[in-house]
């Protein structure tokens, strides 16, 4: 297979083994109800992406990233010339002096790769991922994925119809009205739902003695690898139209031609088939998006829920990412948005479980300080209340790191930290700081959970602890060093044990 190369590939190609894991700290005040395992974060979706390794790794079903198309345009809130101060900041430390000669595309390239490492390794076995992308990075893009998903597990280009007319833009010889979404597998496990055809769906319109029953033409074309002469046969004294033949063998029409099956309209002999004889037919997912919203109705709705004109530009349609997600994944899954942006991945989330019951859920990370609380937070929150959505969000920021790219723990980490990302790894939801009570760090549903930390191996579990845990009769998961205590007393008590981590796997 060929391979992709561009300046500064050798600084980022493993980049991704060192970035530190990151806490994450929720804001109550940004958030929506309790207790979501929904998450919205705001900070530099690198330091995100690992920072949810240790949790979620290879459980996420369903990724959709909306990246910068690198259009050069400097006007977008989200700059899509790769030259925002925090990307330059990155791109200086990582690849150094050699990120000056870059040209936009090098840029891009360094910006993306490490973090579609780090979303391949996020993804479920089963997973698909879903990058929208247009003519300006399309190839970069593809020749990248390939290297990072393997070229065996590209599954299309989606193309999608974003607008419904052309437009002039200045320079352009031809208006584009499509972009790409290109998908990949992390196996060949990975599956793109086919569509169903219910038989509710079609008409029966005629009836007889026999039952209610629809008609349909049974010839095909008899040329090339289709060319069977020996099905060219009469039925009901017709032979097939130049050029054609029969679907059927001859043994099938004449048992179809006692049961008087068959009908001449005209010349063209028709078979009919009755609603009880039906089944669910499938076929593939077209390519072809042509009826899953524009930017137009993107931006109306976005007007709608804000209350005001273009609050970001080029925003993508909540009936295209449902449709991404329904057709690669169930309705109790698990999807990834780390380019944000607007919040429809989000939007789209909620509005899928409304309509069908289901428990999915979202997890977004957006970059951009005016973004993320103010239209990614917003927008969902604003949704939640004009739909009545019945789930919320944790709205969180990038804390301090608690274990180094090694994967080991930092030295300066304290109890709080500590109980971040306990209580975090057992619920999938953040901390109130608030409920932190000596050495209970907070509930959820019939577990309550408890640490004991006073520095790194001197935690013991004894019975003396015992006086300290709540007298319920939840279940108590308490995290020391060493437990002391004895099994039957454990049982007791519903004390589940279990040993402080103090390094996590390298990803």
């Amino acid at each position: 297979m060929a391979s992709l190369n561009w300046i500064g590939k050798e600084a980022v190609v493993n980049h991704d083994k060192e970035v530190p894991f990151k806490l994450l700290k929720k804001v109550k005040t940004a958030s929506v109800g309790d207790n979501s395992q929904n998450l919205i974060i705001h900070g530099d979706n690198l330091e995100a992406l690992k920072a949810l390794m240790p949790h979620y790794y290879g459980k996420i079903k369903c990724i959709y990233i909306d990246p910068p198309y690198n259009t050069g345009n400097e006007g977008w809130v989200y700059n899509d010339k790769v030259n925002s101060p925090k990307i330059k900041q990155w791109l200086g430390r990582v690849v150094g002096r050699e990120s000056e000669d870059l040209t936009r595309h090098d840029k891009w390239l360094c910006m993306m790769y490490p973090r579609l490492k780090l979303l391949r390794e996020l993804l479920a076995d089963n997973g698909a991922i879903f990058v929208s992308i247009d003519d300006n990075e399309h190839c970069n893009l593809r020749g990248a994925m390939d290297e990072i998903f393997q070229e065996k597990n590209f599954i299309t280009t989606f193309i999608w119809k974003k607008k419904s007319t052309s437009t002039n833009v200045a320079g352009a010889q031809v208006s584009s009205l499509t972009d790409f979404i290109v998908c990949y597998g992390k196996s060949e496990k990975a599956k793109i739902l086919p569509r169903v055809r219910a038989k509710e769906t079609r008409e029966y319109p005629y009836k007889d003695k026999e039952g209610s029953y629809r008609l349909t033409i049974i010839e095909k074309k008899n040329a090339g690898d289709y060319k069977r002469d020996s099905m060219q046969f009469e039925i009901i004294g017709v032979k097939p139209r130049p050029g054609k033949r029969w679907q059927i063998g001859k043994e099938t029409a004449d048992f179809l031609s006692k049961k008087k099956r068959f009908i001449n309209d005209a010349g063209v002999i028709k078979l009919k088939i009755y609603d009880f004889e039906d089944k669910d037919t499938f076929s593939a997912q077209p390519n072809f998006l042509d009826n899953h919203g524009t930017t137009d109705t993107a931006a109306r709705m976005s007007a709608e829920l804000f209350g005001e004109q273009e609050v970001f530009n080029n925003p993508k349609p909540v009936e295209l990412i449902s449709h991404l997600v329904n057709i690669s994944c169930g309705d109790d899954a698990l999807i990834l948005d780390s380019f944000a942006g607007s919040g429809t991945t989000g939007h789209a989330v909620l509005d899928l479980n409304k309509e069908d019951g289901g428990t999915r859920q979202f997890i977004m990370v957006e970059m951009e300080d005016k973004v993320a609380k103010d239209i990614t937070a917003e927008r969902v929150k604003r949704a939640i209340k004009k739909y009545g959505y019945k789930d919320g969000f944790e709205y969180c920021e990038l804390d301090k790191p608690l274990f180094n790219e090694h994967g080991q723990i930092e030295e300066t980490c304290d109890f709080r930290q500590f109980a971040t990302y306990i209580y975090f790894t057992e619920t999938q939801t953040n901390i109130d700081p608030k409920k932190i009570d000596e050495n209970f760090i907070g509930e959820l549903e019939t577990t309550e959970y408890y640490l004991l930390y006073k520095g790194k191996n001197k935690n013991d579990l004894d019975k003396s602890f015992l006086k300290k845990i709540k007298d319920t009769d939840s279940k108590k998961v308490i995290y020391a060093d060493r437990c002391l205590i004895d099994d039957d007393t454990l049982a007791r008590h519903n004390i589940v044990f279990k040993q402080i981590p103090y390094e996590v796997k390298v990803y």
